[in-house]
């Protein structure tokens, strides 16, 4: 059996040296020395100035939305998943969403002009599949219009732009640490931002608010994370290098391996150093996507149908358009990646969907 995907997991020993030592010192959460030591490690390898370590990702979506304050409308991606979306309606705004681009499937900067209004509040969008949007132009267009920058750069471990870390970049970044992606703490998601006093707010906003034991400086959630997926995160960015030397590896392998099948791949911006955390393949039609799905599946082969549906579909939305996005949704699958899968696999992946191609 080939999955879409499959956690990396570190030698079992290191993680129990870790554990050890939990056990010894009895601190489980709250902030332990371990989430401390992940945090300091992570921003010296990301060269970023600011992040905090939390529960998950859709976690860090909602405390950026309330850290910003942010109210009415705010504009972005029908092509995500669907924490992205829920994470703006749980915390009382509207999402509008705004189409793709048809060539990288990021939120189109061209189109998001047309739908700001006086309503408008921020803007927030994926850097889909661990390609980075148009940082540039969303940028320029948030400072024209006073607007907030978030960014669901859940997918985007390893990714620079122009150099630096994509989480450098808009007033807040978030990330997934699941553990399905690329480098993950088990579970666990984090923050970032340039600004010192956004970075003290949500702090606060993750402990409940506490200032100490007897005082309370912001609404808060319990966002925090334990030690124990410290120690996880910890073990695993020893091998972080190698994890995406691995992940680039697979995807040139598939693209010789593909090279013949007629789909469509993503544009990667020449001024990025991609992470390759996916390999999506986008087909002609719904149909045909169905249909190479089914054959795979027929031989224990697990692609993912990545993002499906459409955001614009969740009724909680209310009715809005998004054609390129909406069409990308039914004819995108993201094959296999993971760390232990082998070119013998991909060979036999590839051998599935030609053959199908060519019947």
């Amino acid at each position: 059996m080939i999955l879409v995907t499959k956690p990396f997991l570190p030698p079992i020993d290191e993680y129990q040296q870790y554990v050890q030592g939990i056990w010894q010192r009895q601190w489980l959460t709250n902030n332990g020395p371990l989430v401390n030591e992940l945090e300091l490690k992570l921003k010296e390898y990301l060269d970023v100035p600011h992040l905090l370590f939390l529960t998950n990702g859709t976690i860090a979506l909602q405390i950026a939305i309330k850290a910003l304050e942010l109210q009415g409308e705010i504009i972005t991606t029908p092509f995500s998943y669907v924490a992205t979306t829920s994470s703006i309606v749980w915390e009382g705004c509207k999402p509008v969403f705004v189409d793709i681009d048809k060539d990288t499937l990021n939120i189109d900067p061209t189109k998001i002009e047309a739908a700001i209004t006086d309503n408008t509040s921020a803007i927030l969008a994926t850097h889909v599949f661990g390609n980075p949007c148009d940082i540039d132009a969303i940028d320029a267009i948030a400072k024209k219009h006073n607007l907030k920058v978030i960014y669901d750069a859940a997918h985007c471990f390893g990714t620079k732009y122009k150099g630096k870390s994509v989480f450098a970049h808009g007033d807040i970044s978030t990330v997934s640490f699941h553990a399905t992606k690329l480098f993950h703490t088990t579970e666990g998601g984090a923050v970032f931002t340039n600004d010192s006093e956004l970075l003290k707010k949500m702090a606060f906003m993750r402990n409940f608010g506490h200032n100490g034991p007897d005082d309370f400086a912001e609404i808060g959630i319990n966002g925090k994370n334990s030690e124990f997926h410290a120690a996880m995160g910890l073990v695993n960015l020893k091998y972080i290098d190698q994890i995406l030397a691995k992940r680039k590896a697979i995807s040139l392998y598939y693209d010789k391996a593909l090279q013949n099948l007629r789909v469509k791949h993503i544009k990667i911006n020449s001024d990025v150093e991609f992470n390759y955390a996916y390999y999506p393949i986008v087909f002609d039609n719904e149909k045909d996507t169905l249909e190479y799905i089914e054959i795979l599946n027929a031989h224990w082969i697990y692609p993912r149908r990545y993002f499906y549906p459409s955001l614009t579909s969740l009724k909680y939305v209310g009715e809005q358009n998004a054609t390129l996005g909406d069409s990308i949704s039914k004819r995108v699958i993201c094959l296999p990646v993971y760390h232990t899968l082998s070119n013998e696999e991909i060979d036999f992946i590839a051998r599935i969907l030609l053959r199908k191609q060519n019947n």
